[in-house]
């Protein structure tokens, strides 16, 4: 593993159809200043949006300049982790974090999720949002128990992790260990997938930390659904019990 310090963080953000948000979280972004001088990666994947996406992102790209923007996209839709692929496969930061493209997820909290490797504990950190003392919005009752106690705890069996939030959007890797994984699922199977194929790296040290979550309606956009959760319990038995590659 490397050893610290790290000079880049690489920031994977997919975006489809986040023409109204995607400037406020670049906002929050250029904002953060990330602990010990670590310069920022903004790695943007367009999965082919119907909206003015594109648009906005190359305008707030030439509008920032001091931001290091780097601007893909996809010529048809792919899905969130065929997204998450390309962004990784493209990060040149010594370690990577995925920040979705809406305002659920704070980039103020990034120095919480690299302390623990910084201070050399951890090589990968998943932020919670189900432990600390962070703010988190209430909204769905059933889409909590569904992640909490049915997707991390299936997850955590075949995986024999002891996570409290396995979908959680905030992870962070050691990307010289996440491109050499065989990530196949190109929706929101990434979660699941990912989690269990990165249980299997030898010697790889696994921590949590607590985060806040200001979650969004469907109304506001939220897009993840049931049927989502139906291919989460499908690649926790294909990559974590079965053990596919």
């Amino acid at each position: 593993m490397i050893s610290n310090p790290f000079t880049k963080l690489s920031i994977i953000i997919p975006a489809y159809n986040e023409a109204r948000t995607v400037h406020f979280i670049l906002d929050k972004i250029k904002a953060v200043q990330l602990n010990h001088n670590i310069e920022k990666e903004v790695i943007i994947v367009n999965d082919f949006s119907s909206d003015g996406t594109e648009q906005a992102i190359l305008n707030y790209k030439a509008n920032n300049p001091e931001l290091n923007i780097r601007y893909l996209k996809h010529e048809v839709n792919k899905g969130k982790g065929a997204a998450l692929h390309t962004g990784i496969q493209h990060a040149t930061g010594e370690y990577l974090i995925i920040q979705d493209a809406d305002l659920e997820y704070d980039p103020e909290e990034y120095n919480i999720l690299i302390q623990p490797i910084w201070d050399g504990h951890a090589d990968v950190v998943f932020g919670s949002r189900f432990i600390g003392g962070k703010p988190h919005r209430i909204l769905f009752f059933w889409h909590t128990i569904g992640n909490k106690f049915v997707l991390t705890f299936l997850s955590n069996m075949a995986t024999n992790l002891n996570l409290t939030d396995m979908e959680t959007c905030y992870k962070l890797f050691q990307t010289s260990v996440i491109q050499k994984l065989n990530l196949t699922e190109t929706r929101f199977g990434f979660e699941p997938e990912v989690t269990a194929k990165i249980a299997r790296v030898p010697g790889l040290r696994i921590y949590e930390v607590g985060i806040s979550y200001y979650g969004r309606t469907y109304a506001e956009g939220k897009k993840i659904n049931w049927k989502d959760g139906v291919r989460a319990i499908y690649c926790i038995f294909k990559y974590g019990f079965f053990n596919a590659k």
